[in-house]
Protein backbone atom coordinates (compact mmCIF):
# COMPACT_ATOMS: atom_id res chain seq x y z
CA UNK A 1 0.00 0.00 0.00
CA UNK A 2 3.04 2.23 1.05
CA UNK A 3 4.08 2.35 -3.29
CA UNK A 4 0.64 2.93 -3.65
CA UNK A 5 0.30 5.92 -1.64
CA UNK A 6 3.46 7.32 -2.76
CA UNK A 7 2.37 6.95 -6.75
CA UNK A 8 -1.45 8.98 -5.71
CA UNK A 9 0.40 11.63 -4.14
CA UNK A 10 2.98 11.61 -7.01
CA UNK A 11 -0.31 11.98 -9.39
CA UNK A 12 -2.26 14.17 -7.38
CA UNK A 13 0.91 16.94 -7.46
CA UNK A 14 1.09 16.12 -11.16
CA UNK A 15 -2.77 16.81 -11.40
CA UNK A 16 -2.72 19.93 -9.79
CA UNK A 17 0.26 21.89 -12.30
CA UNK A 18 -1.58 19.85 -15.20
CA UNK A 19 -4.46 21.39 -14.54
CA UNK A 20 -3.08 24.79 -13.42
CA UNK A 21 -0.87 25.14 -16.52
CA UNK A 22 -4.09 24.24 -19.06
CA UNK A 23 -4.16 26.60 -22.25
CA UNK A 24 -6.66 26.83 -24.98
CA UNK A 25 -5.28 26.36 -28.07
CA UNK A 26 -8.03 27.71 -30.24
CA UNK A 27 -9.55 24.34 -31.46
CA UNK A 28 -12.90 25.53 -29.72
CA UNK A 29 -14.22 29.26 -30.63
CA UNK A 30 -17.82 29.22 -28.41
CA UNK A 31 -18.47 32.93 -28.33
CA UNK A 32 -20.89 33.80 -25.40
CA UNK A 33 -23.97 35.18 -25.90
CA UNK A 34 -22.85 38.85 -25.01
CA UNK A 35 -20.34 38.54 -27.70
CA UNK A 36 -17.29 37.83 -25.76
CA UNK A 37 -15.04 35.01 -26.23
CA UNK A 38 -15.25 31.52 -24.28
CA UNK A 39 -12.67 30.12 -23.01
CA UNK A 40 -13.70 26.81 -21.82
CA UNK A 41 -10.27 24.97 -20.97
CA UNK A 42 -7.35 27.45 -19.68
CA UNK A 43 -7.18 27.82 -16.00
CA UNK A 44 -7.68 31.52 -15.63
CA UNK A 45 -11.08 31.67 -17.08
CA UNK A 46 -14.17 31.95 -15.10
CA UNK A 47 -16.37 29.29 -16.23
CA UNK A 48 -17.82 26.04 -15.08
CA UNK A 49 -14.98 23.29 -16.18
CA UNK A 50 -12.53 25.70 -14.27
CA UNK A 51 -14.70 26.27 -11.26
CA UNK A 52 -15.26 22.29 -11.28
CA UNK A 53 -11.17 22.22 -11.19
CA UNK A 54 -11.26 24.69 -8.51
CA UNK A 55 -13.79 22.71 -6.16
CA UNK A 56 -11.03 19.70 -6.92
CA UNK A 57 -8.65 21.86 -5.37
CA UNK A 58 -10.50 22.74 -2.41
CA UNK A 59 -11.06 19.32 -1.67
CA UNK A 60 -7.26 18.63 -1.89
CA UNK A 61 -6.71 21.38 0.23
CA UNK A 62 -8.86 20.29 2.83
CA UNK A 63 -7.25 16.85 2.74
CA UNK A 64 -3.70 18.09 2.78
CA UNK A 65 -3.97 21.57 4.19
CA UNK A 66 -1.19 22.51 1.62
CA UNK A 67 -0.34 26.35 2.04
CA UNK A 68 0.82 26.83 -1.35
CA UNK A 69 -2.19 25.27 -3.00
CA UNK A 70 -4.19 27.48 -0.86
CA UNK A 71 -2.26 29.99 -1.97
CA UNK A 72 -3.26 29.38 -5.96
CA UNK A 73 -6.33 29.08 -5.15
CA UNK A 74 -7.20 31.85 -3.46
CA UNK A 75 -4.57 34.03 -5.78
CA UNK A 76 -7.21 33.01 -8.84
CA UNK A 77 -10.43 34.12 -6.71
CA UNK A 78 -8.56 37.14 -5.86
CA UNK A 79 -7.49 38.02 -9.21
CA UNK A 80 -11.27 37.43 -10.89
CA UNK A 81 -13.27 39.01 -8.08
CA UNK A 82 -10.98 42.01 -8.35
CA UNK A 83 -11.22 42.21 -12.82
CA UNK A 84 -15.54 41.55 -11.98
CA UNK A 85 -17.07 38.27 -12.71
CA UNK A 86 -19.31 37.65 -15.88
CA UNK A 87 -22.96 37.23 -15.60
CA UNK A 88 -24.74 34.89 -13.85
CA UNK A 89 -26.16 31.84 -15.10
CA UNK A 90 -25.92 27.92 -14.21
CA UNK A 91 -22.52 27.49 -15.25
CA UNK A 92 -20.57 30.84 -14.43
CA UNK A 93 -22.16 29.51 -10.56
CA UNK A 94 -19.80 26.85 -10.80
CA UNK A 95 -17.26 28.71 -9.36
CA UNK A 96 -18.97 29.93 -6.76
CA UNK A 97 -19.21 26.27 -5.69
CA UNK A 98 -15.58 25.68 -4.49
CA UNK A 99 -15.68 29.51 -2.93
CA UNK A 100 -18.43 28.58 -0.92
CA UNK A 101 -16.61 25.08 0.29
CA UNK A 102 -13.45 27.21 1.23
CA UNK A 103 -14.83 29.91 3.22
CA UNK A 104 -16.97 27.31 5.05
CA UNK A 105 -13.35 26.37 5.95
CA UNK A 106 -11.59 29.63 6.29
CA UNK A 107 -14.51 32.26 6.73
CA UNK A 108 -11.57 34.51 5.12
CA UNK A 109 -13.79 37.69 5.12
CA UNK A 110 -12.87 38.26 1.53
CA UNK A 111 -15.43 35.94 0.10
CA UNK A 112 -18.52 36.46 2.18
CA UNK A 113 -19.47 39.67 0.24
CA UNK A 114 -19.69 38.23 -2.73
CA UNK A 115 -21.26 34.50 -2.12
CA UNK A 116 -24.03 36.24 -0.49
CA UNK A 117 -24.63 38.39 -3.41
CA UNK A 118 -24.50 35.13 -6.03
CA UNK A 119 -26.51 33.45 -3.67
CA UNK A 120 -29.52 36.30 -3.39
CA UNK A 121 -29.03 36.51 -7.46
CA UNK A 122 -29.22 33.18 -8.18
CA UNK A 123 -32.45 32.97 -6.28
CA UNK A 124 -33.76 35.57 -7.04
CA UNK A 125 -33.60 35.92 -11.02
CA UNK A 126 -32.19 32.06 -12.13
CA UNK A 127 -35.14 31.89 -14.81
CA UNK A 128 -37.05 28.40 -13.77
CA UNK A 129 -39.21 25.73 -15.33
CA UNK A 130 -42.38 24.31 -14.48
CA UNK A 131 -42.50 22.90 -10.98
CA UNK A 132 -39.78 25.20 -9.93
CA UNK A 133 -36.25 24.18 -11.18
CA UNK A 134 -33.32 26.25 -12.62
CA UNK A 135 -33.60 26.47 -16.28
CA UNK A 136 -29.84 25.23 -17.59
CA UNK A 137 -29.17 28.86 -19.30
CA UNK A 138 -25.52 28.80 -19.96
CA UNK A 139 -22.85 31.46 -21.33
CA UNK A 140 -23.73 30.97 -25.02
CA UNK A 141 -27.30 29.73 -25.16
CA UNK A 142 -30.35 30.17 -23.49
CA UNK A 143 -32.31 26.73 -22.67
CA UNK A 144 -35.79 27.40 -22.33
CA UNK A 145 -37.83 24.70 -20.04
CA UNK A 146 -34.85 22.35 -19.99
CA UNK A 147 -33.59 20.41 -16.49
CA UNK A 148 -30.04 18.87 -17.11
CA UNK A 149 -28.44 16.64 -14.53
CA UNK A 150 -25.49 19.05 -14.61
CA UNK A 151 -27.15 22.22 -13.05
CA UNK A 152 -27.57 20.10 -9.81
CA UNK A 153 -23.79 19.82 -9.56
CA UNK A 154 -22.69 23.67 -10.46
CA UNK A 155 -25.69 25.48 -8.84
CA UNK A 156 -26.88 22.98 -5.94
CA UNK A 157 -24.30 22.58 -4.14
CA UNK A 158 -23.55 25.79 -4.24
CA UNK A 159 -26.84 26.84 -3.15
CA UNK A 160 -26.34 23.88 0.18
CA UNK A 161 -22.76 24.56 0.54
CA UNK A 162 -23.16 28.68 0.60
CA UNK A 163 -26.32 28.36 3.19
CA UNK A 164 -24.78 25.82 5.57
CA UNK A 165 -21.44 28.27 5.77
CA UNK A 166 -23.84 30.99 5.83
CA UNK A 167 -26.35 30.28 8.23
CA UNK A 168 -28.90 30.64 5.51
CA UNK A 169 -31.43 28.11 5.72
CA UNK A 170 -33.61 29.39 2.55
CA UNK A 171 -30.55 29.04 0.27
CA UNK A 172 -30.30 24.94 1.56
CA UNK A 173 -34.01 24.71 1.29
CA UNK A 174 -33.27 25.78 -2.63
CA UNK A 175 -30.85 23.17 -2.90
CA UNK A 176 -32.96 20.46 -1.60
CA UNK A 177 -35.32 21.61 -3.84
CA UNK A 178 -33.86 21.51 -7.23
CA UNK A 179 -32.32 17.85 -6.42
CA UNK A 180 -35.77 16.48 -5.85
CA UNK A 181 -37.26 18.36 -8.68
CA UNK A 182 -34.79 17.62 -10.96
CA UNK A 183 -34.77 13.61 -9.50
CA UNK A 184 -38.21 13.34 -10.76
CA UNK A 185 -37.45 14.20 -14.29
CA UNK A 186 -34.07 12.97 -14.72
CA UNK A 187 -33.69 9.63 -12.73
CA UNK A 188 -34.84 6.55 -14.67
CA UNK A 189 -37.01 4.69 -12.51
CA UNK A 190 -36.36 1.48 -14.95
CA UNK A 191 -32.76 1.46 -14.95
CA UNK A 192 -31.73 3.54 -11.72
CA UNK A 193 -29.48 5.70 -13.86
CA UNK A 194 -30.29 9.02 -14.80
CA UNK A 195 -31.02 11.06 -18.09
CA UNK A 196 -28.76 13.38 -18.88
CA UNK A 197 -31.63 16.06 -19.62
CA UNK A 198 -35.58 16.72 -19.68
CA UNK A 199 -38.05 19.73 -21.61
CA UNK A 200 -40.95 20.37 -20.98
CA UNK A 201 -41.46 21.58 -23.81
CA UNK A 202 -42.63 18.16 -25.29
CA UNK A 203 -42.27 16.66 -22.08
CA UNK A 204 -39.24 14.25 -22.95
CA UNK A 205 -35.71 12.64 -22.05
CA UNK A 206 -34.54 14.24 -25.40
CA UNK A 207 -32.36 11.03 -26.47
CA UNK A 208 -32.88 9.64 -23.43
CA UNK A 209 -29.27 9.58 -23.29
CA UNK A 210 -27.61 7.70 -19.85
CA UNK A 211 -24.42 9.97 -20.16
CA UNK A 212 -21.76 8.96 -18.18
CA UNK A 213 -20.49 12.50 -16.62
CA UNK A 214 -23.88 12.97 -15.99
CA UNK A 215 -24.18 10.29 -13.77
CA UNK A 216 -20.88 11.21 -12.33
CA UNK A 217 -22.28 14.74 -11.25
CA UNK A 218 -25.08 13.19 -9.65
CA UNK A 219 -23.20 9.86 -7.65
CA UNK A 220 -20.63 13.05 -6.27
CA UNK A 221 -23.34 15.38 -5.93
CA UNK A 222 -25.73 13.45 -3.45
CA UNK A 223 -22.80 11.77 -1.23
CA UNK A 224 -21.69 15.60 -1.44
CA UNK A 225 -24.15 17.39 -0.42
CA UNK A 226 -25.34 14.81 2.61
CA UNK A 227 -21.66 15.49 3.86
CA UNK A 228 -21.19 19.35 3.01
CA UNK A 229 -24.92 20.94 3.02
CA UNK A 230 -26.39 20.71 5.86
CA UNK A 231 -29.62 18.55 4.69
CA UNK A 232 -32.45 17.46 6.79
CA UNK A 233 -32.79 13.41 7.79
CA UNK A 234 -36.29 13.13 5.47
CA UNK A 235 -34.57 14.42 2.14
CA UNK A 236 -31.32 12.80 3.10
CA UNK A 237 -33.08 9.29 3.01
CA UNK A 238 -34.60 9.99 0.05
CA UNK A 239 -31.64 10.66 -2.13
CA UNK A 240 -29.57 8.21 -0.73
CA UNK A 241 -32.12 5.68 -1.88
CA UNK A 242 -32.03 7.24 -5.34
CA UNK A 243 -28.16 7.02 -5.27
CA UNK A 244 -28.48 3.16 -3.98
CA UNK A 245 -30.20 2.22 -7.58
CA UNK A 246 -28.11 4.28 -9.71
CA UNK A 247 -24.83 2.76 -7.88
CA UNK A 248 -26.62 -0.53 -8.20
CA UNK A 249 -26.51 0.08 -11.98
CA UNK A 250 -23.68 1.29 -12.12
CA UNK A 251 -21.98 -1.75 -10.75
CA UNK A 252 -23.05 -3.89 -13.34
CA UNK A 253 -22.12 -1.57 -16.24
CA UNK A 254 -18.60 -1.31 -15.27
CA UNK A 255 -16.01 -2.17 -18.20
CA UNK A 256 -13.42 -4.99 -17.72
CA UNK A 257 -10.65 -1.86 -17.37
CA UNK A 258 -12.27 -0.34 -14.58
CA UNK A 259 -13.85 2.38 -16.72
CA UNK A 260 -17.28 3.59 -18.14
CA UNK A 261 -17.99 4.24 -21.31
CA UNK A 262 -19.34 7.32 -22.25
CA UNK A 263 -22.60 6.05 -22.89
CA UNK A 264 -23.04 3.76 -19.86
CA UNK A 265 -25.26 1.23 -21.56
CA UNK A 266 -23.60 1.15 -24.88
CA UNK A 267 -20.03 -0.80 -24.37
CA UNK A 268 -19.66 0.38 -28.26
CA UNK A 269 -18.94 3.96 -27.23
CA UNK A 270 -16.00 4.83 -25.47
CA UNK A 271 -14.64 4.37 -22.11
CA UNK A 272 -14.83 7.92 -20.74
CA UNK A 273 -12.13 8.79 -18.03
CA UNK A 274 -14.44 12.10 -16.03
CA UNK A 275 -17.22 10.24 -15.62
CA UNK A 276 -15.04 7.52 -14.21
CA UNK A 277 -12.72 9.43 -11.92
CA UNK A 278 -16.12 10.92 -10.30
CA UNK A 279 -17.49 7.45 -10.41
CA UNK A 280 -14.90 5.37 -9.01
CA UNK A 281 -14.58 8.75 -6.25
CA UNK A 282 -18.43 7.61 -5.57
CA UNK A 283 -17.99 4.25 -4.61
CA UNK A 284 -15.08 4.68 -2.47
CA UNK A 285 -17.14 7.18 -0.51
CA UNK A 286 -19.77 5.29 -0.22
CA UNK A 287 -17.95 2.05 0.57
CA UNK A 288 -15.83 4.03 3.38
CA UNK A 289 -19.45 5.69 5.06
CA UNK A 290 -20.81 1.94 5.02
CA UNK A 291 -23.47 3.12 1.89
CA UNK A 292 -24.58 0.63 -0.53
CA UNK A 293 -23.52 -2.49 -1.55
CA UNK A 294 -20.60 -4.36 -0.42
CA UNK A 295 -18.84 -4.52 -4.42
CA UNK A 296 -18.85 -0.46 -4.34
CA UNK A 297 -14.86 -0.55 -2.82
CA UNK A 298 -13.56 -2.82 -5.20
CA UNK A 299 -15.28 -1.53 -8.18
CA UNK A 300 -13.80 2.19 -6.97
CA UNK A 301 -10.58 1.27 -6.47
CA UNK A 302 -10.92 -0.61 -10.25
CA UNK A 303 -11.68 2.61 -11.31
CA UNK A 304 -9.00 4.41 -9.54
CA UNK A 305 -6.41 1.91 -11.15
CA UNK A 306 -8.42 3.02 -14.62
CA UNK A 307 -7.57 6.73 -13.74
CA UNK A 308 -4.04 6.81 -12.77
CA UNK A 309 -3.15 4.51 -15.41
CA UNK A 310 -4.48 7.48 -17.81
CA UNK A 311 -2.91 10.54 -16.19
CA UNK A 312 0.04 11.11 -18.45
CA UNK A 313 4.08 12.42 -17.67
CA UNK A 314 2.41 16.18 -17.74
CA UNK A 315 -0.35 15.37 -15.13
CA UNK A 316 -2.77 15.39 -17.78
CA UNK A 317 -5.63 13.03 -17.69
CA UNK A 318 -6.90 11.48 -21.11
CA UNK A 319 -9.56 10.04 -22.63
CA UNK A 320 -12.20 12.92 -21.28
CA UNK A 321 -15.17 14.13 -23.55
CA UNK A 322 -15.46 17.83 -24.37
CA UNK A 323 -18.10 19.90 -22.80
CA UNK A 324 -21.18 17.93 -23.91
CA UNK A 325 -24.22 19.72 -24.89
CA UNK A 326 -28.09 18.23 -24.99
CA UNK A 327 -27.84 15.62 -27.23
CA UNK A 328 -31.03 14.90 -29.64
CA UNK A 329 -29.50 11.45 -31.02
CA UNK A 330 -27.47 8.51 -29.27
CA UNK A 331 -24.72 9.33 -32.09
CA UNK A 332 -24.14 13.12 -30.54
CA UNK A 333 -22.81 11.77 -27.53
CA UNK A 334 -20.32 9.28 -29.61
CA UNK A 335 -18.64 11.67 -32.18
CA UNK A 336 -17.67 14.57 -28.32
CA UNK A 337 -14.11 14.65 -28.94
CA UNK A 338 -11.30 14.32 -26.80
CA UNK A 339 -9.62 16.87 -24.91
CA UNK A 340 -8.00 18.23 -21.74
CA UNK A 341 -10.07 20.37 -19.38
CA UNK A 342 -10.86 21.59 -15.78
CA UNK A 343 -13.14 19.28 -14.69
CA UNK A 344 -11.50 15.78 -15.78
CA UNK A 345 -8.58 16.92 -13.60
CA UNK A 346 -10.53 17.61 -10.86
CA UNK A 347 -12.92 14.80 -11.11
CA UNK A 348 -9.32 12.72 -10.89
CA UNK A 349 -8.53 14.59 -8.43
CA UNK A 350 -11.11 13.80 -5.89
CA UNK A 351 -10.67 10.58 -6.81
CA UNK A 352 -7.11 10.02 -6.33
CA UNK A 353 -7.91 11.84 -2.57
CA UNK A 354 -10.42 9.42 -1.65
CA UNK A 355 -8.04 6.64 -2.63
CA UNK A 356 -5.42 7.93 -0.32
CA UNK A 357 -8.23 8.39 2.47
CA UNK A 358 -8.81 4.56 2.05
CA UNK A 359 -4.62 3.92 1.79
CA UNK A 360 -4.05 6.01 4.92
CA UNK A 361 -7.10 4.22 6.80
CA UNK A 362 -5.56 0.54 5.81
CA UNK A 363 -2.17 1.59 6.35
CA UNK A 364 -3.01 3.10 10.45
CA UNK A 365 -4.99 -0.41 10.51
CA UNK A 366 -2.05 -2.49 9.68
Amino acid sequence: MASSMKDMRSKLDLLVRGMTGLRHDGRFDEPNLDGTAGDYISFDSWEWPQGVGLYGLVCLWRHNRDPKLLKTIEDWYERHLKAGLPPMNINTTAPMMALALLWGETRDPRWETPLGQWAERLLRDMPRTPEGGFQHNVSDKINDDELWDDTLFMAGLFLAFHGRAAGRQSCIDEAVRQFLVHARYLADPKTGLWFHGWTFAGRHNFARALWARGNAWITVGILDLIENGGIGKPVEAYLLGVLEAQIEALLRLQAPSGAWHTLLDDPTSYEEMSATAGIGYGLMKAARIGFGPKACGPAGRRALGAVLASIDENGVLGNVSYGTRMGHDLQFYRDIPIQPTGYGQALAILCLTEGMIHAEAAEAAA
